[in-house]
């Protein structure tokens, strides 16, 4: 890998913080041996990278997957001059939530830091 693509890497994969709040999980036979084949195909990783690149791969798919359904209050309108409506769909609500889900972990890290 060169210089230039690592840094690609580490600004696509290495940017944001780490929560302190370990997760431990059980895994099923299958799952786990699994787990143990991609660890074995990426020996500089780590089973504990490969799960948090793969939870983390998994919840930003699933955060872009949520349908959009269309509301009736008009938000936007497009290049076009098109009205855009709000989202009634489950994004509103996640966004929501993510926020303030991030909010009450910086509240705890300027707690830990004073």
């Amino acid at each position: 890998m060169k210089i230039k693509d690592l840094v690609k890497h580490w600004d696509k994969h290495g940017r944001g913080r780490l929560t302190r709040d370990a997760a431990y999980l059980s895994l099923s036979d299958q799952h786990h041996e699994l787990l143990q084949k991609v660890a074995a195909m990426y020996p500089m990783k780590s089973s504990q990278d490969l799960i948090r690149d793969l939870i983390s791969a998994a919840l930003d798919e699933l955060e872009t997957s949520f349908p959009y359904v269309q509301g009736d209050k008009v938000v936007a309108y497009d290049e076009d001059g098109f009205e855009v409506f709000e989202d009634n769909g489950l994004t509103p609500r996640f966004v929501e939530l993510s926020q303030k889900h991030i909010q009450r972990i910086k509240a705890r890290q300027l707690e830990s830091v004073a």
